[in-house]
Formats: structure tokens, sequence, C-alpha cells
């Protein structure tokens, strides 16, 4: 199995990157193609997935998000492109976190996910992500009631771009990108929205 491609960003699609390494152009379906700058060197964090009529790589920036897509699919009813979207739509830690706390409003709030999915993903995650490192429950403060965190206005924010039109990787990757230019600003969900339009357009 492929580990990791190290090699310069050739092109991007809309769900994928083409990374050249010694003149072989492989094609990594990631979140977020557009996070690796064309002409870049760069390392992708690969899963392989194999078919009858295809060999698909899916790409991750780092090793846990690509540990959590991979719990993802080992969910009954969570395909590659669910739980690529869902990589996309917060931290692992934070989905560890709803997990651990069993919040079916944050996990129902994710890309593709429904009710029975979201008790799916408590059933069979809770106890493999207690296990994993990276993924301890966060010592914060809870939430002032009534007040969303930054994932909350993160999904949704995905949520309303779906309602006005987009599907769930467009939506999810423009909130991704707005994200990353917040940095660790707060905004409130109208700025989160009009933000990620604004780059939804440009792209």
């Amino acid at each position: 199995m492929i580990d990791y491609i190290r090699g310069k960003v050739v092109y991007h699609t809309l769900d994928a990157v083409v990374v050249e390494v010694k003149g072989v152009g492989y094609r990594i379906f990631c979140a977020n193609p557009f996070e690796w700058g064309e002409g870049e060197e760069v390392r992708v964090y690969t899963h392989q997935v194999v078919r009858e009529d295809a060999h698909l790589l899916y790409g991750f920036q780092d090793r846990v998000t690509r540990d959590l897509f991979r719990m993802l699919l080992e969910v009954s009813g969570i395909g590659p492109k669910v739980a690529l979207s869902i990589t996309a739509a917060g931290s692992p830690e934070r989905l560890a976190e709803a997990v651990e706390q069993e919040n079916l409003n944050v996990l129902t709030r994710l890309p593709g996910i429904g009710k029975k999915t979201a008790q799916r993903l408590v059933l069979d995650l809770k106890d493999k992500l207690r296990k994993a490192e990276w993924a301890r429950p966060l010592s914060r403060s809870p939430e002032p009631a009534g007040r969303l965190s930054g994932e909350g206005r993160a999904l949704e924010a995905i949520e309303a771009l779906k309602a006005l039109g987009y599907n769930e990787e467009e939506a999810s990757r423009s909130v991704r990108e707005a994200r990353e230019g917040f940095g660790e600003r707060e905004p409130g969900l109208d700025e989160w929205i009009k933000r990620a339009l604004q780059l939804s357009m440009k792209g």
C-alpha cells in the first residue's frame, strides 16, 4: 500500500490534485485540492481504495486526518466520498469529541450523515477513538447555551451553501478555505457564509 506520495503538483481538478513523481502523474482525490499550490513540492499522505474497475488514491495533509478517514470507512453506510467530505467539515479532534459526547446534533450536521448513520458513528467509533492518541477529549470549557462553536458554525455554513444549490463537496471546500483565512479568530455565522460564498465564486 502507498503510504504517501512526494512530488510536484502539476494541476488541480475540482476534486483531485495531480502530483508528478519521476515522470508519472498520480491523481489523488482530496477534500480541498487547492490547499496545495500548483508547482509546489508536496508530500501527500494517501489511502488506496481498490475496486474492480479502478485503483483510487485519496490524499491528506497529515496522518491524523488519514487515520480518521480510514476509521470512517469502517462505519456501515459511509463510503470514500462521504468520509472525505466529513474530514473537510471539521478537525478530527472535534469529531472525536462529538462522538465521545454522543452529540447527534453535531454529527447529523456532517455532510451525508443522517440520524441512523450518526448513531452508527457513535457505536462503531467511540471505543476506537478513545484509543487514538490524537482523539483524547479536548480540555476546554463548554460553549454557552445557544452559542455555536467554530466547528458548529462551519457545519451550519456548509448547510447554508447546500441550501443555495451547492453540492456537498463544493460547500465543504469553500468552508474549509474560509476557515484557513480566519486563523485563530472566531467569526459569526454570517461572516462564515459570506466568505465561503466569495471563495466559491472565485473557484
